[in-house]
């Protein structure tokens, strides 16, 4: 029997055929990852969504057992006094409670700062220090450092600036080197935010006192901040809260506070803590923002990237892009296009940055009288 041989080996792919492949492949790929990566973000932003709601969830519950809202900072006395030895704690810090902390509610002694000369026993506070739950981070900031970013007194650039220095380390016996941050700030509402606390103008607020002639509309408000001052930041009387949350005045806000319904006031909204120079989770000069600056406005600049930064607060002359100008007292997230905010109703609505000015003030405003529809948001 004849055997029949083939002659040469057996033929393999071309390297023009191999490229095609892998071209096919890329291109696949490059038409796949938007895809992938957008159901990666609509996840995160529905866990973003789900947190907010449970934030207000507890921000209820404790209106109902406490007849209002929380201070949006615990200590009461004057502003311009800057001490230590003062509570300082924010609204997130009284709502724990409500939202499975209990824990870490009952190792806080609201009697004593966390921070400063009047600290609570090293062991208690640096176990609070360093507990931040999930439920107050948002998956898609990734800078967020699962709630603990470096101090101030590590990096002056991009560390966090909580009043007074972090409590001590019993581990170490020196400060604790990161601060604890959130990426959910109360809703002081259309209050000035820049204004009152600079001499440099800036590009969203009326000018204080200035006269407001219709149909231009008022952008900013006395007092800056939700706190009680007027147009000069050395007079304490004529400012009122339109927001929710007062900076450290005492100014309560009831439900029956909120004349322009629920459904169109802001309660809570999305920040960023590497954004925000004092952002802090426990301490109220973290814990607050405003609706005059425009929505989504980014302040990532510190010295090392921008010139005419500082780290330093409200420099004059300072860049509005800075982490350390009083511009990033804005609502703001890395969700494409918007943030998520929490409305007073316990609902969350994605706004767009687009959003317009004179509409976002409203929203902020609890009783301003002004008329929003909910086509306009």
């Amino acid at each position: 029997m004849r055997t029949i041989r083939r002659s040469g080996s057996p033929r393999g792919f071309t390297l023009i055929e191999l490229l095609v492949v892998i071209a096919i492949i890329a291109v696949l790929i490059a038409l796949l990852l938007p895809a992938v990566q957008s159901a990666r973000e609509a996840a995160r932003r529905a866990q973003c969504t789900n947190n907010l709601k449970q934030v207000g969830l507890a921000l209820h519950n404790y209106e109902s057992s406490n007849t209002s809202f929380p201070l949006g900072g615990v200590s009461v006395n004057c502003f311009g006094t800057w001490t230590t030895n003062v509570n300082n704690l924010s609204w997130r810090a009284l709502v724990l409670p409500y939202m499975e902390g209990q824990n870490v509610s009952n190792a806080i002694n609201f009697s004593l700062s966390l921070t400063g000369g009047s600290t609570m026993d090293a062991g208690q506070g640096i176990t609070v220090w360093k507990t931040v739950s999930n439920s107050w981070l948002c998956p898609s900031d990734a800078n967020n450092m699962d709630g603990k970013r470096p101090s101030y007194t590590v990096d002056p650039n991009n560390g966090q600036y909580p009043i007074g220095q972090p409590p001590i380390d019993p581990t170490t016996g020196t400060y604790a080197t990161v601060v604890p941050v959130t990426n959910y700030a109360g809703s002081f509402g259309d209050n000035y935010a820049i204004g009152a606390l600079t001499s440099t103008p800036n590009p969203w607020e009326t000018p204080p006192c200035a006269t407001v002639v219709p149909p231009n509309v008022q952008i900013g408000f006395p007092g800056f901040w939700g706190t009680s001052y007027n147009c000069n930041i050395s007079t304490s009387t004529g400012g009122s809260l339109r927001g929710i949350f007062d900076y450290r005045t005492a100014q309560f806000t009831r439900i029956a506070s909120i004349t322009d319904g629920t459904s169109n006031t802001i309660l809570v909204g999305e920040m960023l803590p590497d954004q925000a120079a004092d952002s802090n989770f426990y301490l109220f000069n973290g814990a607050l923002a405003g609706t005059t600056i425009p929505l989504n406005w980014f302040t990532p600049d510190t010295p090392l990237t921008k010139a005419g930064c500082a780290a330093a607060f409200g420099q004059a002359g300072m860049p509005w892009t800075c982490r350390f100008s009083y511009s990033y007292k804005g609502f703001k997230s890395r969700h494409p296009g918007g943030a998520n905010l929490l409305f007073c109703d316990g609902s969350v609505h994605f706004l767009k940055s687009s959003i317009s000015r004179v509409t976002y003030a409203a929203l902020g405003s609890k009783n301003g009288g002004e008329v929003v529809s909910s086509d306009s948001y």
